[in-house]
């Protein structure tokens, strides 16, 4: 059977109604779906302050029948995603995971600075990386999801945070076929291109979504619906995605 995965990218949960709202409605579609997703990515920005409280409501929000997972952005803090989301003692080490779905590794990955907008996938997360693909079984395709899109899309917004080191990366993937993919949000736009020979993806936001320069002066477009993406990885290792927007 293909993996169904759903991706949702910066919440930016602030305490407001507003933002409750929409990430509520987003979950509540997932959860009524007639067919449940493998699994649902959550590509940072979970959290808008980085407070424990934010991560506290996260932990309501996000609770559901398939399994959750999560990395940071560059909004989020470290200790408190641990402690309020995670369940786990607070610690300012890089927050990276491995998860088997379907047997399909997905790697979500910390792309964070503390204290910084860009992104950087430091020396742990890039050893990290290269050992977990090294250690997975050659028949087991890899997913990596981390925050910073690699790549340049267009917009000065985006482009002006960007991952710092994607070149380092894209050396590192080269040495590991079995990756079919690379997911990111941080843009606040869907989009597709590709990265170091490989599908790269960028999920939506649920907060606000990007206006882009030829549509309007002002980035942010906080009229438009929720979004939401859905991959699905065949036994070729071809991933399909579909972008969707949850209305009220």
């Amino acid at each position: 059977m293909p993996l169904l995965l759903a991706q949702i990218s910066d919440l930016h949960l602030d305490g407001t109604d507003r933002a409750s709202e929409r990430t509520a409605r987003v979950m509540d579609h997932l959860r009524a779906l007639p067919t449940p997703v493998d699994a649902l990515l959550v590509t940072g920005d979970i959290a808008d302050h980085g407070a424990l409280t934010e991560y506290e409501e996260a932990a309501r929000l996000l609770d559901a029948p398939f399994p959750v997972l999560t990395c940071p952005g560059n909004h989020d803090a470290r200790a408190p995603l641990r402690a309020g989301l995670l369940g786990e003692p607070a610690s300012g080490e890089p927050i990276n995971r491995l998860h088997l779905v379907n047997d399909t590794a997905i790697l979500m990955c910390d792309s964070s600075i503390p204290g910084e907008d860009i992104g950087l996938l430091d020396d742990t997360t890039l050893g990290w990386i290269d050992t977990t693909l090294t250690q997975l079984p050659p028949s087991t395709p890899a997913l990596i999801a981390f925050h910073h899109p690699p790549v340049t899309l267009h917009h000065p917004l985006p482009d002006g945070y960007t991952l710092q080191n994607g070149a380092t990366l894209a050396a590192l993937l080269a040495r590991h076929p079995g990756v079919a993919a690379v997911l990111t949000g941080h843009a606040h736009t869907p989009a597709a291109t590709t990265f170091a020979g490989l599908p790269l993806l960028i999920g939506p936001a649920i907060t606000w979504t990007l206006r882009l320069p030829w549509e309007g002066d002002q980035p942010a477009d906080r009229d438009q619906p929720p979004g939401l993406a859905f991959h699905v990885l065949d036994s070729e290792q071809r991933l399909t995605t579909h972008f969707r927007v949850v209305l009220p």
